[in-house]
């Protein structure tokens, strides 16, 4: 599943629906590379994934992917996911994991937020990637 902090952090970000190709540094269009830089600038060795036509840069942290931020080809940004603690999660959404996945842990949890600046969250339960809203909802899996 490549690197993916989630998001896996693709893959949680985690890797979100598909499988993620690692690219070479040289195979990220120049427009992208160039976002990347404009909006955070301080995205130092980053690793770059490929998923579903759109581009993702990952970065920080022990494994590399504390950060995660997806691309269109023209380098418009579509979200970025954090690796959080699954401490930081709200209660709601570590009941459901319990609730629904008996004896799982998470083994993976990211705050998203896309370009709209909405929130949401990710979590990795036993390779599978649950989404919830800003409120700790259940939205989908992944």
């Amino acid at each position: 599943m490549g690197k993916h902090f989630l998001f896996t952090i693709a893959s949680f970000l985690f890797v979100r629906t598909g499988i993620a190709q690692d690219l070479k540094t040289k195979d990220v269009p120049g427009v992208v590379k160039a976002a990347l830089q404009k909006n955070y600038p301080q995205a130092k060795n980053v690793g770059w994934e490929k998923e579903k036509g759109n581009y993702e840069a990952n970065w920080g942290g022990k494994s590399g992917e504390d950060n995660s931020v997806q691309f269109t080809p023209a380098g418009k940004f579509i979200e970025i996911v954090k690796a959080i603690p699954a401490t930081e999660l709200p209660k709601s959404i570590v009941d459901y994991v319990h609730k629904n996945y008996k004896g799982a842990k998470i083994t993976e949890a990211g705050k998203v937020t896309d370009a709209q600046g909405k929130l949401s969250y990710e979590v990795e339960v036993q390779r599978k990637d649950i989404i919830f809203d800003q409120n700790g909802n259940f939205v989908k899996h992944e």
